[in-house]
């Protein structure tokens, strides 16, 4: 489950009971139930040994990432991000691993699952654009992949920053926009949140019923009302 940057603010949102269940149907609470595995990420500050939580209403167990990381991956999602950005601007993978310095070999990997899962991630960005309620028009298939999810991240990103702006009188929705993003409507770490983790996972994001703003607890302001 994806959920905010700041450590604290998680830790005290998960024993005040305020985190959901992201089981589809189950409406039970989520609470501390010990840590997973600690682990170093690049491009991030520090080593990282995400929460566990267990819900108190099915059972089931659930690790919390935050949004500055995807699931299984050694690297910030920015530095993936910027690997992406970099490949739809037209450079080879060799030249994009230079940039992010990072193993060539690796780079690849990410261009090609990023390939195979695209249509997923599409679909799931398109679901939260239209439950953002606001006029939206998906730009122009690239054909091409990456360039694709590219494009309609920053679409999106952008999207979620003017309903923020019309909506900046309701104070709470503002906050929990900055504490999942971790003060800024990171376009990456908004990938990160929307696809719940799964960005580059063999299947990539799930397209269950519970994608989207209304039904998705790794949605930015989800359980945060």
């Amino acid at each position: 489950m994806t959920v905010g940057v700041d450590c604290s603010a998680v830790e005290t949102a998960l024993r005040g009971g305020e985190l959901r269940c992201p089981v589809l149907g189950c409406a039970g609470r989520l609470a501390p139930w010990g840590w997973a595995r600690a682990r170093s990420v690049r491009g991030a500050a520090g080593r990282l040994r995400p929460r566990r939580a267990m819900c108190t209403g099915c059972g089931r167990t659930h690790v919390l990432l935050p949004a500055s990381v995807l699931l299984r991956r050694a690297d910030a999602v920015t530095v993936i991000g910027a690997a992406l950005g970099a490949k739809a601007g037209g450079w080879g993978h060799r030249r994009v691993a230079a940039r992010v310095d990072r193993p060539p070999s690796t780079v690849r990997g990410w261009l090609r699952r990023i390939g195979r899962v695209a249509d997923r991630v599409l679909a799931v960005l398109g679901v939260v654009a239209a439950e953002l309620g606001t006029e939206f028009v998906p730009p122009a298939p690239t054909g091409e992949p990456v360039g694709s999810v590219v494009e309609l991240v920053g679409s999106v990103v952008e999207l979620v920053g003017s309903v923020v702006e019309l909506v900046g009188s309701v104070v709470e929705l503002a906050r929990a926009v900055a504490r999942r993003l971790g003060g800024s409507c990171s376009p990456w770490r908004l990938a990160a949140v929307v696809c719940g983790g799964r960005l580059l996972t063999p299947a990539g994001p799930d397209l269950g019923s519970e994608v989207g703003v209304a039904g998705n607890t790794s949605w930015l302001w989800a359980g945060e009302r």
